[in-house]
């Protein structure tokens, strides 16, 4: 097993080497060991624990819910050096572990079907959205720019001002390029407008939210859930708050993430500096 596979193991206390002895030639495990007789201080414990996928403990070893928040959702196994386990916080234990039982609202979120989407910036890739989503059976279509475009029959959008998109919209989907108007468009003042059931989606451009006041929104419940492909900074931080939120999901801008899309990419910015070079027109100029 490769480095990058080993498991890490902390063990709280100094054992018995036939116990050692099997962990070490599993060849699995990263140990990390309490080297002493004596109880392992609470910090030391905490932090030994951390990103830890199993945990070897003693009676003396109080493993309740901070013990098992330091340690995180790589915690697969704990293993006490007991016949008792009171020291174990098995209810604390047992909300982490596996698949809960069915129940007839388990995993439920809001469909598209019958639903009012609003796409800020109907260009090339908000028109490519609203394409996509039509099938799904989505009522209304409404979309928002600096003026109507002739292409949005094609997918029945309405024109309409932002205030009333972001008010009447069960799905915001932000695809507008990132542009002094546009920078922090999404706000406080924006989510507040925004339905309490409502699921914001950007697309864009990070620094087109406003992130502070986004986690803000869906911390509060002003807001039912996002979903952001693109962030300020990427990759966020693992300590941002944004990701300690189970109503949001961040991806790391893999919006383009075909081998095909990403050829065309490549292509394009071959063909534009040729162009440039030649004195030609450029297949995909800024113009500004």
């Amino acid at each position: 097993m490769s480095a990058q596979q080993m498991l890490k193991v902390f063990v709280t206390r100094r054992i018995p080497q036939e116990g050692m002895k099997i962990l070490k030639k599993a060849g699995m495990c990263n140990l990390s060991v309490w080297d002493s007789d004596e109880p392992v201080p609470r910090a030391e414990l905490l932090k030994g624990v951390a990103d830890a996928h199993g945990l070897l403990c003693l009676l003396s070893d109080k493993i309740d819910a901070e013990v098992l928040n330091a340690a995180g959702p790589n915690l697969k196994v704990i293993s006490t050096l007991s016949v008792g386990f009171d020291h174990l916080a098995i209810d604390e234990i047992k909300k982490r572990g596996g698949w809960s039982t069915w129940k007839p609202l388990w995993l439920c979120g809001y469909g598209l079907s019958g639903s009012t989407v609003g796409v800020i910036g109907l260009g090339r890739i908000g028109l490519a959205i609203a394409r996509r989503l039509k099938p799904f059976g989505v009522k209304r279509l409404l979309y928002t720019g600096r003026q109507p475009k002739p292409q949005a029959q094609e997918v029945d959008g309405e024109y309409v001002p932002l205030d009333t998109l972001v008010r009447e919209s069960d799905f915001v989907v932000v695809s507008c390029s990132l542009a002094p108007d546009t920078q922090s468009l999404c706000d406080k003042t924006f989510f507040s407008k925004m339905k309490k059931t409502s699921i914001f989606i950007n697309t864009s451009r990070g620094a087109v939210v406003n992130q502070e006041d986004l986690f803000e929104a869906l911390s509060s419940g002003q807001i039912a859930a996002a979903g952001l492909d693109v962030t300020t900074p990427e990759p966020l931080p693992t300590s941002h708050p944004l990701l300690t939120l189970k109503n949001c999901v961040v991806l790391p801008h893999i919006g383009s993430a075909t081998y095909s899309t990403r050829g065309v990419m490549s292509a394009l910015t071959a063909n534009n500096l040729l162009a440039g070079l030649t004195g030609s027109e450029m297949p995909s100029e800024l113009k500004l």
